[in-house]
């Protein structure tokens, strides 16, 4: 029998599905913040464009449905144009739309050896090269315009450093994101080496896009999230580390060898790839975006430092977010719009108030400087025998504390900066019950204190090995026992290569990087002292041996000093409030 409302609301639903399909675009547009979608768009795939060598790049071109002439933005990546590179390539595709519906042409073209760009992948080495190249032919089509714009996060971005120094008049503006020009301090982070990260970059290349190890990406491409944790963990607890990428991938890939192996700044690799001097050069306009949790946060913030002292304007952009987070890809079509609208197109930016923005956690607001940093008060808590964390000094002689730190069984990372899901604000409270873990509180706070800008500490410590780690977590303690991390980092001490103090003790600074946070009243700060921060960290196994080849152990008995002569203390750029 018919039924009547059953059809009719069947009906109605799917009218109602088929007015909701093609309105997407501006569904999409009006969810993350964009205007409405002016302009159709228009696909044309598989663009060759030749290099300098003979070779060929892909690209797909994303042009908005127009007679006016646009102007183009060129992202560059190794992560996939297409479907088939699973959500990267859904990525590519949606920034492609959603530029190209504002006005511009999107040129997104797949690297050197990566998808169906032809070639060898060998990371940061030819991206001067294929870039200008790639440039050049822009140049050179019926649609361009005279102007371009670079755009994209992470390694997209790094690709921008790469062209920007003495760049052709027709680049316009970048807006490197979550990237920095310097790939050593990355890799080599803190002295130690960025294990977390790395490995899971090397597994994120090879199952989106390998094209020499197609059944490891068929194996790969059917793992849960659970599941492909389980499968790093095999290479984040490998030893030697020269195996670990054997351990996930099935063979050794020469980048990951390089990465290990030259472990010097002066190295040919990272002279050939280190962009820092490059940027002495820069005169195009940039636009840098990150997040507090993100682990390239400090060398963007070099790069910021050094357009400054070179006499440039750069905008600055950081937001709550980590490396892996959605969160700083919306802000950058957000501000990236914006950005090209006036670079690009001549229209002025009315939205921005002054040229950092930073978004202050803890407060949950945005705020404007003229620079970075901001003026601030250094303020040092000391560090004292009973577990506390107070602005005064330590008395005479306070009673050291110690610990022992077994690279078997290595301090855990929490949060923070690393690439994968686990990255950015978590609870720690269960590191504080770790015996290799040093906890340090100030009483409940009275009044609310924020802090913006450099955080470090200073640690007078002693060690029974000779080459060892000291890690440091500030943390946000709210009334109800959470321990919310806010900044950390790590310090790589080698005996001969800091000063020994007469008693045996050395006097180390641990850069704990920026942050823009309001502790609130009622809360607490809380530093945690430990010896690593596995996998975040590669272990110090507390030996000379080499880092690729080291698998010897041994157990650190770990001192830390807080007394008047050895006044250890967190050091806290205080922007308003008191302590």
């Amino acid at each position: 029998m018919w039924d009547k409302r059953k059809t009719v609301g069947t009906l109605s639903l799917a009218l109602a599905l088929a007015s909701a399909y093609r309105l997407r675009h501006q569904i999409i547009s009006r969810g993350i913040g964009l205007p409405p979608p002016r302009y159709q768009v228009r696909v044309t795939r598989n663009l060759r464009i030749p290099m300098l060598d003979g070779i060929h790049l892909l690209a797909d071109l994303y042009s908005p449905v127009t007679t006016e002439k646009c102007p183009t933005i060129l992202i560059r990546t190794p992560y996939g144009r297409r479907l088939g590179a699973d959500m990267m390539g859904m990525f590519a595709i949606f920034v492609g739309h959603r530029f190209a519906e504002q006005g511009f042409h999107v040129l997104i073209q797949d690297v050197r050896g990566r998808f169906d760009s032809e070639g060898e992948f060998e990371p940061f080495v030819n991206e001067r090269v294929d870039g200008l190249a790639t440039l050049a032919w822009i140049e050179t089509q019926p649609w361009f315009n005279g102007a371009i714009g670079m755009w994209g996060p992470s390694y997209l971005g790094y690709v921008q450093w790469a062209v920007a120094a003495n760049s052709p008049p027709s680049l316009k503006a970048i807006m490197p994101m979550v990237v920095g020009s310097n790939g050593y301090s990355v890799v080599h982070a803190d002295g130690s080496f960025g294990l977390e990260s790395l490995l899971r970059w090397i597994y994120l290349l090879d199952s989106a896009g390998s094209q020499t190890r197609p059944s490891f990406r068929k194996v790969t491409r059917r793992l849960t999230v659970a599941q492909q944790e389980k499968w790093l963990a095999r290479g984040f607890w490998h030893l030697p580390l020269k195996d670990a990428d054997r351990a996930i991938i099935g063979e050794h890939i020469p980048y990951f060898q390089t990465w290990l192996h030259q472990t010097c700044p002066n190295d040919p690799y990272w002279q050939l790839t280190d962009l820092r001097e490059n940027i002495n050069n820069v005169q195009v306009p940039v636009h840098l975006l990150s997040g507090w949790y993100d682990f390239a946060l400090r060398e963007l913030l070099a790069d910021y430092m050094r357009l400054r002292q070179n006499g440039r304007s750069p905008y600055l952009t950081i937001g709550p977010w980590a490396h892996s987070d959605t969160g700083h890809v919306v802000a950058g079509l957000q501000h990236g719009l914006r950005w090209f609208n006036a670079h690009l197109k001549g229209i002025p930016d009315a939205t921005r108030q002054k040229p950092v923005q930073i978004y202050v956690m803890g407060a949950d607001e945005w705020r404007w400087f003229g620079d970075w940093p901001p003026a601030y008060r250094p303020f040092p808590l000391f560090l004292h025998s009973n577990h506390k964390l107070t602005p005064q000094m330590p008395a005479d002689f306070e009673p050291p504390d110690v610990y022992l730190y077994d690279p078997a069984n290595p301090t855990p990372s929490l949060g923070g900066t690393m690439l994968g899901p686990r990255g950015g604000v978590v609870d720690g409270r269960e590191l504080e019950f770790r015996p290799d873990v040093l906890v340090y509180s100030t009483p409940p706070l009275e009044k609310d204190v924020e802090v913006i800008g450099p955080v470090k500490l200073v640690l007078y410590v002693k060690s029974s090995v000779s080459n060892t780690d000291f890690y440091g977590r500030l943390c946000d303690v709210w009334p109800d026992g959470r321990s919310l991390n806010v900044c950390d980092g790590l310090h790589r001490l080698r005996v001969g290569e800091t000063a020994v103090q007469p008693d045996g003790s050395c006097r180390i600074e641990i850069d704990l990087w920026a942050t823009a946070y309001r502790f609130r009243a009622g809360h607490c700060l809380r530093l945690y002292v430990a010896s690593s921060a596995h996998p975040r960290w590669a272990r110090n196994l507390g030996t000379d041996e080499p880092l690729a080849t080291a698998t010897r152990i041994v157990t650190a008995r770990q001192t830390v000093f807080h007394d008047a002569k050895r006044p250890s203390a967190l050091i806290l750029p205080l922007f308003q409030g008191e302590l």
